[in-house]
C-alpha cells in the first residue's frame, strides 16, 4: 500500500498547488489526508468532475501552477467535455494530473452500476488520447509511476491519469469532519417519509446508502419493491428520472428522495423541474452536509439555503425540517400541496454498520417498477 503522506508530499514537492475533485470510495484515504493537510482555498471539492477540471484550468491560467484532479471513474463522463474542449492540446493545452478510482475493474467483484464503467475505463482514456498508468500497490514502484506521470504533465504540457485500484492507499481517517449535530438520522427520516405515503405513490431514490435503506425498510414492512426505483448509479440524476416519471404518470404522486451531494452535482436540473408545472413532483433532499458513503468529505449544502434555491428555481413550495416532530408536521400536508414541491430534511451522518444491499437485480427493479406504473400492460414487462 502507498502511504498517503508519502504521495501527498511527493505531489507538493513537485509543484502541485491545488487539489480538486469529487470524492470516491477508492480514493477516500488520500482525499481525507488532502482535506486535513491542505488550506481550504487550495482544496476545492467540486460539484461534479467537469467542474473540477475547469477549476484546475482556471488555476493554471492564473498561476501556471499544476493541479491534481481526483474522481471516481463513473465521473469521467462529466469530465469528458472540458478535458477535450478545454484542456486538450488541440484546444487550450492546459496540463493537469488526474487521479481516477477504478471501480468495476474487470475480474473484481463490484456493484452492478460499476461493471460497464469498469470495463471501458481504460478504453475511454485511450479514445481521449490521455496517457495513463495503472498504479502499483508497492509504494516504491508507485512513487516511480507518479514521478513519470508528473514529468510527462510538465514536459509535454498535457493531462495524464493515475488509475487507482482498490486498497492502493494505506488507511487514513478524516480528522477535520464538518460539524453535524442534527437530531435525525437519514434512516429515521426516510422511514418517516415512507410511512406518510399511500400505496399509489412511487419513489425514485438516489445513489448510495439511501436506496439501500429504502430497500431494507420495504423488506421490513413486507411491502414489496415495485413502488421504488433505486438509482444505484448516475449520481445527480434521480430528480430528472423522477420528473420524467411525474410528467408521464400524472395520476401518481412521485417522490424523489435525494442527497445533498447528488443534488449539487447537477443542480441545474432543479430549474427544469421547478418550471415544469408537474403538480405531482415532490423533491425531498436529505441533507447531511457530506459525501458520506465515500469518506464523509464535506459538501457546501450547509453553507447555502436549499429552500431559497428551490423557490428561485420555480418550485411552488419549499420547506425545511430539522427534527422528527417538525418533519411529521410538514408531511401532514406535503402530499396535498401542488408541486413541484421541495423539502429539505437536515440529518446527521449516523448509519447502521449492518446496512445491507438490495437483493433484487437492477433488471428486476426496473421490471417491477414498470409493471406497477403500467398495470394495464403487465404482460409487457
Amino acid at each position: 500500500m502507498i502511504n498517503t503522506k508519502v504521495l501527498y508530499d511527493l505531489l507538493i514537492n513537485n509543484g502541485f498547488d491545488l487539489f480538486t475533485g469529487v470524492p470516491d470510495s477508492l480514493l477516500k484515504d488520500i482525499c481525507s489526508y488532502i482535506s486535513d493537510n491542505t488550506p481550504s482555498e487550495r482544496h476545492i471539492i467540486a460539484a461534479n468532475e467537469g467542474a473540477a477540471v475547469a477549476v484546475a484550468a482556471g488555476y493554471y491560467l492564473a498561476t501556471r501552477k499544476l493541479s491534481l484532479v481526483y474522481m471516481q471513474n463513473s465521473g469521467i463522463g462529466n469530465a469528458v467535455n472540458p478535458l477535450l474542449s478545454l484542456a486538450d492540446e488541440k484546444a487550450y493545452q492546459i496540463p493537469m494530473l488526474l487521479m481516477v478510482g477504478w471501480r468495476g475493474e474487470p475480474g473484481t467483484k463490484d456493484e452492478p452500476q460499476h461493471v460497464k464503467q469498469g470495463e471501458v475505463t481504460l478504453a475511454l482514456f485511450d479514445a481521449m488520447k490521455i496517457p495513463y498508468i495503472i498504479i502499483d500497490s508497492n509504494e516504491n514502484t508507485a512513487k516511480e509511476q507518479f514521478l513519470q506521470l508528473i514529468t510527462d504533465v510538465k514536459t509535454k504540457e498535457t493531462s495524464c491519469a493515475a488509475i487507482i485500484r482498490k486498497n492502493t492507499f494505506s488507511p487514513y481517517k478524516l480528522k477535520n469532519s464538518p460539524k453535524n449535530d442534527w437530531e435525525m438520522s437519514r434512516e429515521d427520516a426516510l422511514q418517516t417519509v415512507i410511512d406518510s405515503l399511500t400505496p399509489q405513490d412511487v419513489v425514485i431514490s438516489t445513489t448510495g446508502k439511501m436506496s439501500r435503506e429504502l430497500f431494507e425498510y420495504r423488506e421490513y414492512k413486507n411491502e414489496g419493491h415495485d413502488k421504488d426505483f433505486l438509482t444505484v448509479g448516475s449520481m445527480g440524476h434521480s430528480s430528472s428520472i423522477a420528473l420524467g416519471v411525474a410528467l408521464s404518470a400524472p395520476d401518481r404522486q412521485v417522490y424523489c428522495l435525494d442527497g445533498d451531494g447528488a443534488m449539487l452535482m447537477h443542480m441545474g436540473s432543479m430549474a427544469t423541474a421547478g418550471t415544469s408545472g408537474a403538480e405531482n413532483f415532490r423533491h425531498i433532499v436529505f441533507n447531511n452536509g457530506v459525501h458520506e458513503s465515500v469518506g464523509a468529505q464535506p459538501t457546501v449544502a450547509f453553507k447555502i439555503s436549499l429552500p431559497e434555491i428551490a423557490n428561485a428555481c420555480g418550485y411552488r413550495t419549499a420547506q425545511t425540517a430539522t427534527d422528527i416532530v417538525e418533519l411529521k408536521e410538514i408531511l401532514k400536508d406535503f402530499r396535498a400541496r401542488k408541486g413541484p414541491a421541495f423539502l429539505e430534511i437536515k440529518v446527521n451522518t449516523i448509519t447502521r454498520e449492518n446496512l445491507g444491499r438490495p437483493t433484487r437485480t437492477t433488471h428486476e427493479n426496473r421490471n417491477d417498477f414498470m409493471r406497477n406504473l403500467n398495470k394495464n400492460n403487465m404482460n409487457e414487462y
